[in-house]
C-alpha cells in the first residue's frame, strides 16, 4: 500500500501568502541554530576526538552547514 507524507503548506490553502512567508522564516532559522550548536559542540572537540571521527578542524564549518558526507 503506498503513502504520500507531507508537512509542507500550501499557502494557497491557508488563506495568506504571509503565514508561507512565517514559515519558511521559521524553518531557516531552525536550520540555522541546528549549524549553530553542531558547530560549537565540534569547537569543543580536540584534535584527536575530532580525528577519531575522521575530521580536523577545517571541516567544522563544512559539517555544520550539512555538507562533507563520508
Amino acid at each position: 500500500m503506498a503513502s504520500l507524507n507531507s508537512t509542507r503548506t500550501n499557502p494557497a490553502l491557508t488563506g495568506s501568502i504571509g503565514f508561507g512567508l512565517f514559515t519558511s522564516i521559521v524553518s531557516r532559522l531552525g536550520t540555522w541554530n541546528d549549524a549553530r550548536i553542531t558547530r560549537k559542540s565540534l569547537s569543543q572537540l580536540s584534535a584527536r576526538e575530532l580525528d577519531d571521527i575522521g575530521l580536523c578542524y577545517g571541516d567544522i564549518d563544512t559539517v555544520a552547514a550539512g555538507g562533507l558526507r563520508r
